[in-house]
């Protein structure tokens, strides 16, 4: 990929996005819990500190907050992954939230047979309040940005996000930033505006802007409209010749796709996932990732996030495509380990496992 160099940005990547508190019940549930462990998480910007804390580049957050005291909450979350806060933009809050929040994440991690459960609480946020000429995308990406990342998420927030996402993607374009987009298709985020017609409709209008386009086993269909041929939607058994498919069709839809990659996932059960992705470029074409099988799973959310920071970093350091691959597939894996939707990995940890590397005790 023609990636601008790192000697002439002042970022290696850029995300775009909400960032909201994470209340985390730790084995319980939300409905009996009398307290949560308290996280930052959002689908765009653990991306963004994926790859400042495991992988050491330069990133920043484009969001916007309350100016209130979770509001500082989350900042100081920030900060303490390492990522930037030039660019995020602070509301003023008029006591109750009548006009403007944070959002707020209620999710408990699953266990066996017991599923994982998300529950936002996200309405009227700062974020959601965002429009095309809130940001001087120019401004920033003048600066010199390598790398744009956002998403479904974020587009689905409110009927303005997608024209901030339109706004940014045209300038990176003509800033010669890159630009990837993680489908990450929520169901609850689109049901009373539209539903599945209203995001397959935003993402297509935002497909053509974008150079690296990241979902999972079921995004392309629900963002895209995409048809995964003989797959079962409970998704009990991945082919992977039929989303190799699959990906040739995107290609023809969007031919100024340069990477797509796709993570699979067959749930065995809450704690047992089996897991892989695939990956596919002009020039390697189809490329199918190590299988982590009856792989462990502590606490999945933001285990694609991860997946797509680590193909970023991959990509932005001139590996070759596969490499990056396994780097994502690993990173995601590893984050499936900790509590959180960020991972709490190393480099060294992530090209361990990568390579093949066991989980034997180190002194």
């Amino acid at each position: 990929m023609n990636i601008l160099s790192k000697e002439k940005c002042r970022f290696d990547e850029i995300s775009l996005g909400e960032v909201m508190l994470r209340l985390d019940p730790g084995e319980g549930r939300i409905k009996s819990a009398r307290s949560f462990n308290a996280w930052e998480g959002g689908g765009e910007y653990n991306v963004a500190r994926g790859l400042r804390r495991c992988f050491n580049l330069r990133t920043s957050v484009v969001t916007a907050l309350a100016d209130n005291e979770v509001g500082r909450l989350i900042e100081d979350f920030i900060l303490q992954g390492g990522v930037d806060t030039s660019y995020i933009q602070w509301s003023k809050y008029d006591g109750i939230g009548r006009s403007v929040r944070n959002g707020l994440n209620f999710t408990e991690r699953g266990f066996g047979l017991r599923g994982a459960i998300g529950v936002s609480d996200r309405g009227n946020t700062a974020a959601s309040q965002l429009r095309s000429e809130s940001i001087d995308w120019d401004a920033i990406f003048s600066q010199g940005v390598r790398w744009l990342h956002t998403g479904g998420i974020f587009a689905g927030l409110s009927s303005t996000t997608p024209d901030v996402i339109e706004a940014a993607m045209m300038s990176a374009k003509k800033h010669g930033t890159k630009i990837s987009y993680d489908l990450n298709y929520r169901p609850s985020l689109w049901s009373a505006i539209g539903g599945q017609e209203k995001a397959q409709a935003v993402n297509k209008a935002l497909a053509p802007y974008v150079d690296v386009m990241i979902g999972n086993e079921e995004d392309f269909t629900q963002s895209l409209g995409f048809h995964v041929a003989g797959q079962s939607s409970d998704f009990k058994e991945i082919d992977h010749s039929a989303f190799g498919d699959m990906v040739a069709e995107v290609v023809k839809s969007y031919p100024n796709l340069e990477v797509i990659g796709t993570t699979l996932r067959k749930v065995n059960s809450a704690s047992n996932n089996d897991w892989s992705a695939i990956v596919w470029s002009k020039e390697s074409g189809l490329l199918l990732s190590k299988q982590y099988n009856n792989l462990e799973v502590l606490d999945r959310v933001g285990s694609g996030d991860s997946f797509a920071s680590g193909l970023i970093f991959g990509l932005l350091d001139g590996r070759p495509l596969q490499e990056a691959l396994e780097l994502g597939v690993a990173h995601g894996a590893l984050a499936m380990t900790t509590p959180g939707d960020t991972s709490m990995a190393s480099l060294s940890d992530v090209e361990k496992l990568a390579r093949g590397g066991g989980a034997r005790v180190e002194r």
